[in-house]
């Protein structure tokens, strides 16, 4: 079932992104005077198509995994002479690079609107309060302590942990101290800053861990060993543990919280487990047989189940509201900070400080989109904005058959006066297609390490 869910959840997401991106392209091309000849979700036969007025055929093909828009071009086919002055080769340059740049362009003003409805909406999200920090580690030696609230890393603000964690990752490669601003949460005050020393920042994890690296652990409430969700076909499935479950005891030892029992699991990977079980008020035992998950180099136990939600103090949760206007100014700045992180992160790959190991292909695209639409419209909405940032960061690399390479070859048309030669093309377009196909085997060779 999960599985499904993850498909489903990876097409809409999917289709609804390549939707735009291509719009963006066929919109332009019809107001620059060019014909489209195909609008075209998805790639191989047409499961569904219909033909407008204009001679466009409207067309959802097989593979969902990307899509086109086929436009009139003299280099494609021969092409009658009343119809030549509406060809796309034929257009001034100026219109080439417009109708190139509108679908990366589509992308981000996707972005910004669903960031946009996100803060009219309101999200509710976690202030970033320091639960424990590690002795001797780099938070330590800078000063950080639990109880307090980071309000700020390298001077831009961070009202939640996920803004903590982006700014964290931001600073990968840093080989200086991290400026740290906290306040005490429960007693409020002045922020003072204090100068966290690191050494290679992240450099070379897979993936990165921002906080654990600095020592810092989370402030959670107390977290009983109650299960939440229940994966389909795993170990805590075939035990016959249900959601609500509240584990008592494991071979007779009591379990504290969930921690606790995460821990036992862990630590027995295929081993036979006896629990007692609170379920309805009665006490039952279940026997239990973790799984084998082999991480970093280790062989550990999994069932398949997660934790009951646990209520937040109000103190520790923050609402993020604006109101329309307000909001505008949000959304492109939201916009533009995940935009330059995405670029960070290519240029810090390239550099060998992020490992390729965190290139993401179709299966993890599906894995995250089921696991979010799963956790609500919020998440399911944000992971859409933040993967249209990224299709469109990546459409505008300049690397020939993107539309960052067609880009390029227009500007050297613009600067030179005369267009690329048709040998430089087609050398061009071979190099392109060997480097995607590359990204793309990669991509999903670490898919498959993954699972």
């Amino acid at each position: 079932m999960d599985a499904i869910q993850n498909i489903l959840a990876a097409i809409v997401v999917l289709g609804l992104l390549i939707t735009f991106h291509e719009f963006g392209h066929f919109w332009v091309a019809r107001r620059c005077g060019v014909k489209v000849l195909r609008f075209s979700v998805g790639f191989g036969k047409p499961l569904w198509s219909r033909l407008d007025r204009q001679g466009t055929e409207y067309a959802i093909a097989a593979i969902p995994l990307g899509g086109y828009v086929k436009m009139l071009d003299e280099r494609e086919g021969p092409v009658d002479a009343g119809e030549r002055h509406r060809a796309f080769n034929r257009q001034r340059v100026w219109k080439r690079i417009a109708i190139v740049v509108a679908g990366p362009l589509a992308n981000f003003l996707l972005a910004v609107a669903v960031y946009w409805l996100l803060f009219i909406m309101g999200t509710s999200a976690v202030a970033p309060v320091i639960g424990e920090v590690a002795p001797d580690s780099p938070a330590a030696r800078g000063g950080l302590a639990g109880g307090q609230e980071i309000v700020s890393v390298e001077g831009d603000a961070t009202p939640t942990w996920e803004a903590v964690n982006l700014e964290l990752l931001a600073a990968i490669g840093t080989d200086r101290p991290l400026d740290i601003a906290v306040r005490d949460a429960d007693a409020g005050g002045e922020p003072r800053l204090h100068r966290v020393p690191v050494s290679h920042y992240l450099v070379g994890q897979d993936p990165p861990q921002p906080l654990s690296s600095l020592g810092v652990t989370p402030w959670r409430p107390d977290t009983p060993a109650v299960l939440g969700r229940i994966l389909d076909e795993g170990a805590a499935a075939r035990a016959g543990l249900q959601a609500g479950d509240r584990i008592v005891a494991i071979d007779g030892r009591p379990v504290a919280d969930w921690m606790a029992f995460v821990e036992t699991v862990r630590a027995h990977p295929g081993d036979s487990l006896t629990l007692d079980v609170e379920r309805d008020g009665h006490h039952r035992q279940v026997t239990l047989i973790p799984a084998s998950h082999a991480q970093d180099g280790e062989t550990i136990g999994y069932i398949g189940a997660g934790v009951a939600p646990v209520s937040w103090p109000e103190a520790y949760r923050r609402e993020i509201r604006y109101g329309p206007l307000a909001a505008v100014g949000q959304a492109l700045n939201k916009t533009g900070e995940m935009t330059w992180l995405t670029l960070d992160s290519i240029r810090k790959m390239l550099q060998g400080l992020i490992s390729p190991s965190n290139l993401s292909g179709p299966i993890t695209i599906a894995r995250i989109a089921g696991d979010t639409a799963r956790s609500g419209l919020e998440s399911f909405i944000g992971f859409m904005a933040y993967l249209s940032i990224s299709l469109g960061v990546l459409n505008l690399l300049p690397i020939p058959v993107l539309d960052g390479g067609h880009l390029v070859y227009y500007l050297i048309e613009a600067v030179r006066g005369r267009p690329v030669s048709e040998r430089a093309q087609a050398a061009g377009l071979r190099i392109g297609m060997a480097l995607v196909g590359t990204l793309m085997l990669m991509a999903l060779y670490f898919d498959l390490m993954r699972l």
